[in-house]
């Protein structure tokens, strides 16, 4: 792009977006910045701002506010009280319990808190207040400055239908669709089939893929305007919905905009978003690898006529489809700085017991709100981090992320880095074949972690080898001092058994120093390492190739779970003799799931659509799940009759509990 000259205006909104907006999260930077300043200390600046947030975004801002020599206020729930957030600002106050609803959407309490303690902005982060125009209202009406667009932008881009009508008068490419609000679902039936399937039933005030289903018949149409509206009404405290073509197969590319309150407005450039699981991005890359000047081009003319269209004064993220022949539409503007809440299968409720950041490695950037300890609670999304590796080019980029998701050390809850690895190492992600479908064409049965093949398998078993073996030889020792064992220390040759989910593999291990050499499956695994057992990471060389695994637990028996590129295993390793006494041991019988339906997550019971002795078919709605603000739908697996029901709507249930019973 050429140089631009840049106001003062400008200048202060480029300041934050170098920190808060170019690099998002989860994703493989590979362009460099083309526009940078600098802040003066001679500048006007407000003396105290209030973040109505909390997480990675509040601490975000308060770095920002920091380093400009501003006081900060932050809002948190009861829950939140220890959060890193509250403890990062000058003054917290909290505004209400756990649920959204009673605090980080209570208008009432910020306001309080916003008199109480004098700020002079409020900075909204994005996600809860960042988009609703009462808000903005109430704090132009107190004299407060909102740190964002003006209410009028916040109200012609917050809503979807307006925006849509908004962005054609702009001659903006817009979706096939409906243009109004739908008020329920036979209604929604009809318009889908005006239109023609597939159709997009989507939240008129939503965002971050709340309140979005795909529909691709009447069925599917109706079940997805009730989820839809209630996930539309639990988010954002507003369930109306509207319905346009689903462009089949696109890719999500996002510009970002800039302007001032004189009239400049300028787009730097694009984000890949395709990578997406319900709508929600996963991995965010810059640029794209699939636009050609010409598109990038004309994307980034229409991003700014449409924010020129609304007297857009902020930074601002425009939102378009992108199908196969690059043809464009526009989807969306947020309001806001924009930074992706990033999801992957069912959500994780803990405590992090143990929380390491890659932050040893250059060219890595990591975003967070929670430290060692933090809780990920069921009230808000469950977002550990954002992950941003970057380079002089795009594999150099995406290498540096492998080793950075291999350094990641995060304990207590599951997480999604499995997922990531496997998405940036895929051949598909790697030749830029991507879309909105990736995904569920790549993982059509569901994500089951890394697939070994023959030499993978061979590695991973001869690193839990030489891993048992050291462990072994260390009990051996107390403080140099040798303890009576029924090995002698000499040895340097063992033959063991380890156990793998595809069975039993015959091992042999010789060592000679560092180095651990295993004959297995065949084939021959050169191991070596400094083998610090007390480490979380165990940086090895395989074969000549370095690995970073991670022993995640072991115990006497011979049980490991070793994560090894990014997936976690589960192996043990026995003794030739150990092995041979083992197969005399009964192996646990798996409990038969198919008469009982569990909470596959921690949530809030929203609906239960059977009673006992009623019938139900196999795919039937049982009852539905809400966790972190997304519905799930549980349905029966076998055609059954109804024994007996464990819950009720309101009801607060662990991952595990038991739901429902069928005869």
């Amino acid at each position: 792009m050429a140089a631009h000259r840049v106001s003062p205006s400008l200048n202060r909104l480029l300041f934050a977006v170098k920190y808060a907006s170019f690099q998002s999260g989860g994703c493989a930077v590979h362009c460099n910045a083309q526009y940078s300043t600098v802040h003066s200390p001679s500048e006007k600046t407000f003396d105290k701002i209030l973040i109505a947030n909390r997480g990675e975004i509040a601490c975000r801002v308060m770095k920002t506010c920091h380093k400009m020599g501003i006081q900060t206020v932050a809002v948190h729930s009861d829950v939140d009280s220890s959060a890193v957030h509250v403890k990062m600002a000058d003054e917290a106050v909290c505004v209400g319990p756990a649920p959204t609803s009673k605090s980080y959407l209570n208008m009432d309490a910020i306001m309080d808190a916003i008199r109480a303690t004098g700020a002079q902005a409020v900075h909204p982060g994005y996600g809860f207040l960042s988009e609703n125009k009462e808000f903005a209202k109430r704090l132009a009406a107190e004299g407060v400055a909102f740190i964002g667009p003006d209410t009028h932008a916040i109200m012609a881009m917050g809503d979807k239908i307006e925006s849509k009508l908004i962005a054609k008068a702009a001659n903006v490419n817009t979706i096939p669709g409906y243009d109004g609000v739908v008020k329920t679902a036979e209604e929604a039936v009809k318009i889908a089939q005006d239109i023609g399937y597939p159709v997009m039933i989507k939240a008129s005030a939503g965002g971050g893929g709340k309140g979005m289903r795909i529909a691709w018949n009447a069925e599917e149409t109706r079940e997805g305007f009730r989820f839809s509206s209630q996930e539309a009404a639990s988010s954002f405290g507003d369930d109306r919905l509207l319905i346009e073509k689903f462009i089949d197969n696109p890719r999500h590319i996002e510009i970002q905009v800039l302007a001032d309150k004189h009239g400049n407005a300028l787009w730097l450039n694009e984000r890949e978003c395709s990578i997406q699981r319900r709508n929600q991005k996963v991995v965010e890359e810059a640029p794209s690898t699939f636009l050609d000047p010409v598109t990038r081009r004309a994307m980034g003319e229409q991003a700014v006529q449409l924010a020129k269209a609304v007297q857009y004064s902020s930074a601002g993220t425009v939102e378009f489809l992108v199908d196969s022949k690059k043809n464009f539409y526009f989807l969306e503007m947020n309001t806001r700085l924009q930074d992706p809440y990033k999801s992957f299968g069912l959500p994780s409720i803990g405590r992090l017991s143990k929380y390491q950041e890659p932050l040893n490695l250059s060219n890595v950037r990591v975003d967070s709100g929670i430290q060692e300890g933090s809780d990920i609670s069921i009230y808000y999304d469950p977002m550990i981090s954002k992950l941003v590796t970057y380079g002089a080019t795009r594999a150099e980029a995406l290498a540096r992320m492998e080793d950075a998701l291999d350094n990641y050390v995060i304990r207590g809850v599951t997480h999604n880095i499995p997922l990531l690895r496997e998405i940036i190492t895929h051949p598909r992600f790697i030749s830029g074949d991507i879309s909105t479908n990736f995904l569920p064409e790549v993982y059509p049965d569901g994500f089951k972690g890394h697939q070994l093949d023959l030499d993978t398998r061979r590695e991973l078993l001869a690193s839990a080898a030489a891993l048992y073996i050291t462990a072994q030889l260390r009990s051996q020792k107390v403080l140099g001092d040798l303890r009576v064992s029924s090995s002698p220390v000499e040895c340097s040759r063992w033959e063991l058994y380890v156990q793998l989910e595809d069975g039993s593999h015959s091992v042999e291990v010789t060592k000679s120093g560092n180095v651990y050499t295993v004959e297995v499956d065949g084939g021959k695994v050169e191991v070596s390492g400094q083998w610090n057992l007390a480490s979380p990471l165990l940086p090895l060389t395989i074969n000549g190739t370095h690995r970073t695994l991670q022993c995640l637990s072991r115990d006497a028996s011979g049980r490991i779970l070793l994560q090894y590129l990014g997936t976690s295993f589960k192996v043990r390793v026995l003794s030739k003799l150990a092995a041979e006494f083992n197969s005399y041991m009964p192996e646990k019988v798996p409990e038969d799931t198919s008469s009982i339906l569990r909470s596959p997550m921690p949530g809030t019971v929203v609906a239960v659509s059977v009673k006992p002795g009623d019938p139900v078919a196999e795919g039937q709605e049982i009852c539905v799940i809400e966790a972190m603000k997304m519905q799930n739908s549980l349905t029966a697996v076998k055609q059954a009759k109804v024994k007996s029901v464990h819950c009720k709507p309101g009801e607060t249930v662990g991952e595990g509990d038991l739901l429902v019973e069928l005869e």
